[in-house]
């Protein structure tokens, strides 16, 4: 299994991003691919062994954060996440990994390797940690204007990929909304609950925002501007609930022997909640695996993702979503 990882993509590139591939490369059965300026990368590698599992492909140049994706990636024609995508167009490597800018990564993908049959477009899974074990929020930030018949298709791929890479066994899909009545919402929303009731697909309707970390539905249903919001209250949340705890524990001497007493069980919850478990958001809907990191992924992130991906790749997610998809009518969308 190749995975093919943006070496050049991220807030702490290419150093964290080395070290998490070395990792991944150690302790999973896995060769990964560093896609970046190879003299940096050399100096890097020099002192770790890599026993074959690590190999470089050079490339010159790289998509800023700030940089309008699609304005660099046609000015720029050798930059570290079109030629990884290119690598997995080729079949060199059997996905791509990035914490670069996330448009950069989309509109890569997209023109590399092509959207599914039928689908209008891919979106962003995120797989965010709940009380009850983890759900996955589509979509996350690739698409900010949708019509309903694009929210529906989210829903499909989100429920072939659950099942097959989760275990997700006939999952809950719902609609994200301000309201759980069926008349609730704007009219997108609206128009979209109409699809899934009509559907097979396991729909049990609206959630609010509040429902969401409770992880009673699995698959919850929005678009990207709606999902990226959400996702990032969300993180944000646990990391301030984490140091708020640790904040009123240490203030008196029984509450600094109280988090001494229940380390354990302090670190399993921010564990629990952390986005460094699972990686990487999966960019679903693409002929191929692609999946998007934080642009701050530390190098046990990176580490996860390419596990993530590989898992991807043995599943033959791509495949499963393609024939799911084919079994509803998509193409007459509102």
């Amino acid at each position: 299994m190749k995975i093919a990882v943006d070496a050049m993509g991220g807030d702490k590139a290419p150093e964290v991003v080395v070290q998490g591939a070395l990792e991944a490369a150690s302790k999973f059965d896995v060769h990964v691919i560093l896609v970046g300026h190879e003299a940096s990368l050399t100096g890097l590698l020099a002192n770790h062994k890599t026993d074959g599992r690590v190999s470089i492909h050079h490339c010159e140049e790289m998509v800023g954060m700030e940089e309008s994706p699609l304005k660099a990636l046609r000015k720029k024609k050798d930059t570290s996440i079109g030629v990884a995508f290119r690598l997995a167009k080729e079949g060199v490597a059997d996905a791509v990994i990035s914490a670069g800018n996330s448009g950069a990564t989309l509109a890569a993908g997209v023109l590399a390797l092509g959207r599914i049959s039928g689908l209008e477009r891919p979106a962003i899974a995120s797989i965010v940690p709940t009380e009850n074990g983890p759900i996955i929020l589509i979509d996350a930030g690739a698409n900010v204007d949708c019509r309903p018949a694009q929210l529906f298709q989210f829903g499909v791929m989100a429920h072939a990929f659950g099942c097959s890479c989760l275990a997700m066994a006939k999952p809950k899909i719902a609609l994200l909304n301000i309201g759980e009545e069926g008349s609730k919402g704007n009219e997108l929303v609206r128009y979209t609950y109409d699809l899934f009731e009509k559907s097979s697909l396991n729909f049990v309707g609206n959630i609010e925002g509040r429902e969401l970390l409770r992880g009673d539905v699995k698959i919850v249903v929005c678009d990207g501007f709606v999902g990226n919001v959400a996702l990032k209250l969300t993180e944000g949340t646990a990391e301030s609930m984490a140091r708020l705890m640790k904040r009123e524990l240490m203030r008196t001497f029984l509450g600094r022997i109280a988090f001494v007493l229940g380390r354990k069980a302090f670190f399993r919850f921010a564990r629990e909640l952390s986005y460094e478990e699972y990686g990487g958001a999966p960019l679903l809907g693409l002929k191929g695996i692609g999946i998007i990191c934080h642009g701050g992924s530390s190098a046990k992130a990176i580490c996860n993702a390419v596990n993530m991906a590989a898992q991807y790749a043995r599943n033959r997610t791509v495949e499963k979503m393609s024939l799911e998809l084919k079994s509803y009518n998509l193409g007459q969308g509102i």
